[in-house]
């Protein structure tokens, strides 16, 4: 397995903004027209109201995932693998990492929207312990949103020896 590196960067990076623009061209195949029209800034993604992340393998992004603040929630946003990245445990790492920078800005639950032509996001994120949440954003009154909720409890630390 090669090596993985999961790193936080700005969301308005060239070479972020191009995953971006990979992960926008596969919603569109998947619902049309531009994949998504939520508006997503850099400031957003700044700490300490949002964090970007991506992976890194042999020098070229693979996955990304975000944050913005949402009262006192944190929104994941933009949550994406290259096809040629997919089936090796990348977006569960990914999801995992985002969900420990939330937490460690203090928010106490993540929310999402994905859609219903997801369907292995769906899976991922049920599998990860969430569950549907009444629909919010810019997506709330789309039949074809659903949305998600997890409680992002403090990490218990380990015991002392």
């Amino acid at each position: 397995m090669q090596d993985i590196k999961i790193k936080s960067v700005r969301f308005d990076e060239a070479e972020v903004q191009s995953l971006v623009a990979e992960n926008l061209r596969d919603l569109s195949e998947r619902y049309g027209g531009t994949g998504d029209d939520t508006p997503v800034t850099a400031d957003d993604f700044a700490a300490p109201n949002g964090d970007f992340l991506v992976a890194v393998a042999d020098g070229e992004l693979i996955a990304s995932a975000g944050w913005r603040r949402h009262g006192d929630d944190a929104e994941l946003k933009r949550m994406f693998t290259t096809k040629a990245a997919r089936g090796r445990g990348i977006a569960r790492r990914m999801l995992a990492a985002i969900e420990e920078s939330a937490r460690g800005a203090g928010c106490r639950r993540m929310i999402l929207e994905t859609g219903d032509r997801q369907p292995e996001a769906v899976a991922l994120y049920e599998s990860a312990g969430y569950v549907r949440v009444e629909n919010f954003g810019y997506y709330k009154d789309h039949p074809d949103v659903l949305s998600y909720g997890k409680p992002l409890l403090p990490q218990p630390r380990p015991a002392a020896d």
